[in-house]
This record gives C-alpha cells, sequence and structure tokens, in this order.
C-alpha cells in the first residue's frame, strides 16, 4: 500500500514539475499607463500584453487601482484586490477576457456596429420599399383599447381585433 502511495506521489510530483516548465506561467505583470495596457512577462521569456479595457471588471478602473496587479500562486493568474478581479493567464493567453456570459455581451456589442456604405444603401431602400408591418398610430390603439363595444363585437366574432374589423364594426 505504501509503495503504490509512494509511487503516485512520484508520478504526481514529476507531472507537477513538467507542468512547471511547459505552461505558461506569469513572472511579472505591470499597468504600462501610456498605453492603457496590461503587460505581463511570462517565465518562458514572453511578454504578453492586452488593453484593460477588453477584462472584465476592468473595464472602468482607475490607473491606479489597475497599477495595484498582483501575480497568483506560481504564476498562472493575475488579482487586483482593490477591483476584487482576477484572471488567469492561460485563459488570458486564449483570448478570454471575462465569463461567457461577458464575452457574449462584447461579441454582440461590436456585431450590430460595423457600418459600411452598401449598408447604408440597404437600409434606404428598405426604407423606401411599400408594404411590411405597417405601424399603427397610437391614437388609434388607444381607441381600441378604450373601446368597450369593440371589444364586445369581436369577442363575438370571436376574432382578434385588426384594424380592418374594427373599421366595419364602427360602421
Amino acid at each position: 500500500m505504501t509503495d503504490d502511495l509512494s509511487t503516485r506521489i512520484a508520478d504526481a510530483e514529476r507531472r507537477g514539475a513538467e507542468m512547471l516548465e511547459t505552461e505558461p506561467r506569469a513572472k511579472t505583470a505591470r499597468f504600462d499607463a501610456a498605453s492603457g495596457r496590461i503587460v505581463v512577462d511570462l517565465f518562458n521569456g514572453c511578454i504578453f500584453a492586452f488593453p484593460a479595457r477588453l477584462a472584465q471588471g476592468l473595464e472602468d478602473a482607475s490607473p491606479d487601482a489597475l497599477a495595484e496587479v498582483e501575480v497568483l500562486g506560481q504564476g498562472y493568474g493575475l488579482h487586483w484586490e482593490k477591483l476584487d478581479v482576477d484572471l488567469s493567464i492561460p485563459g488570458l493567453l486564449a483570448g478570454l477576457f471575462g465569463t461567457k456570459a461577458f464575452m457574449d455581451r462584447q461579441r454582440a456589442a461590436r456585431a450590430g456596429a460595423s457600418t459600411s456604405q452598401a449598408k447604408a444603401d440597404a437600409a434606404r431602400r428598405n426604407g423606401r420599399k411599400v408594404g411590411g408591418r405597417r405601424r399603427w398610430p397610437f391614437s388609434f390603439l388607444l381607441q381600441i383599447r378604450l373601446t368597450g363595444e369593440f371589444r364586445r363585437r369581436c369577442r363575438a366574432q370571436e376574432a382578434r381585433p385588426t384594424k380592418a374589423r374594427y373599421k366595419s364594426t364602427l360602421a
């Protein structure tokens, strides 16, 4: 039993040493106020930088708060005590700057923001088209809502109120 446990411990220590050598880990981290980026020096000699405004929890932070970045543990994370924000180094290198919901909101905000001359021309053409769903004037909708007689007649016909039926009931 102790031989099996000793073997397992030795294997775990070997795997841990391999991970420390191969996986990206932060040696130091700092905030570069001139560029607005968090700069991370990795143990393998690489330098990684990302705009602070892209990361969840850092988007509205002051430069003073961003400057107080700490490297967590053996370099697998970054921490801002005042902001209560933690980011993982492997996640940042994979382009994950927050939770799935945060990333989805970021993508959605950028998706509708693209503009081009072709898009503007298509919107103008669509606006000139006749047909499609017509918007009823507010005064008409108010009349429908307030007219009890109209509702009673519609219920009697077992039909939903429409503009055509409304005109026919007034005649």
